[in-house]
């Protein structure tokens, strides 16, 4: 059992509202504590999961053409990273600006302040000439007091196909609230997952391993953990599908009995059906007419698009369309 006063309001009131809706959904944001922060870590290194070996590639491949967007002169920049996590990926560019002698400022922009210390402790070892200005606060607030604190031009990134975890119409509503926070010498760049073979994309989010059933269930678990919750994980099934015609990957996760779950901190239990699923996760694939689509409907225009050797993902920088 739990103590009321152990548990995040925050997190107890988006379990317990997605929880009493038709159908069932949870976030999936809740996917990431600490467990299921070191699932995904996992995630990132399996075979089926290449979407980070992607975007490495592009980076590793292609920094010198990114770098080339941004730099026009000896101009000082701020490199702004929504949703920063370790910055694996971001440190391969990091590191190629510093070796460059380019002035700039790394902002990585995090909610959690956790992941935010653990980044600039690694960064501060492997480089230690790199300028760091860390943001503990929610994207479209750290850019609008950027916007406020200085004049210096920005490349924004939003890294690892993020915008997938929007459908196309909250897509547009992200993107044009990023917009609304750029000057006009400033950049963005978005990493989307692309259509592709459709048997790939399913095996990304149902490997042979079962890592990412892990990371699902974990949702779970963390209610159990967190809330006093009595969830047995080896009631519910993972489900993934993908729908090649809209682009759109779903995860769910089935219960594969009629069960009531108890959960302490909501005081009361949660009523399954047999083969009542939790809606937890979307993921929204892109072809390059979606992407144009996009950008003119937040009021940007494309300036590059950037692919890995498969074509499997694509980095596009953005600029505010010209008036």
């Amino acid at each position: 059992m739990i103590q009321t006063n152990t548990y995040d309001p925050e997190v107890l009131s988006v379990v317990e509202a997605g929880l009493s809706k038709t159908p069932k959904r949870l976030p999936s944001w809740l996917f990431y504590d600490a467990v299921g922060d070191k699932i995904f870590q996992a995630i990132m290194r399996i075979p089926e999961y290449y979407l980070t070996a992607c975007e490495l590639d592009i980076f590793k491949t292609h920094k010198e053409r990114i770098l080339q967007h941004i730099v026009k002169s000896n101009e000082a920049f701020q490199l702004v990273e929504l949703g920063a996590g370790d910055g694996t990926k971001t440190e391969v560019l990091l590191d190629y600006f510093v070796k460059k002698k380019v002035p700039f400022t790394y902002v990585p922009v995090d909610v959690s302040q956790d992941v935010l210390e653990q980044l600039i402790v690694r960064l501060n070892k492997s480089l230690p000439a790199l300028k760091i200005h860390p943001e503990n606060k929610l994207y479209y607030q750290a850019l609008e007091d950027l916007n406020n604190d200085s004049r210096e031009k920005k490349l924004i990134l939003f890294l690892g196909a993020n915008i997938g975890n929007f459908n196309t119409e909250e897509a547009v509503g992200f993107v044009k609230r990023l917009a609304a926070n750029m000057n006009n010498q400033d950049q963005l760049l978005i990493g989307f997952d692309l259509k592709k073979n459709p048997r790939l994309i399913q095996a990304a989010y149902d490997d042979a391993g079962g890592i990412t059933r892990e990371f699902n269930l974990n949702l779970l678990g963390r209610i159990n953990r967190e809330m006093g919750g009595e969830f047995d994980l080896e009631q519910f099934s993972h489900y993934p599908y993908y729908d090649p015609e809209t682009g759109v990957t779903k995860s769910f996760l089935v219960s594969e009995q009629e069960q009531e779950i108890w959960i302490e901190a909501m005081g009361k239990s949660v009523h399954f059906d047999k083969w009542e699923v939790i809606h937890t996760e979307v993921s929204q694939k892109y072809d390059l007419k979606m992407i144009n689509r996009l950008a003119d409907q937040a009021g940007l225009q494309i300036v590059d698009v950037i692919y890995d050797s498969k074509r499997y993902f694509a980095d596009v920088i953005f600029a505010l369309r010209e008036q």
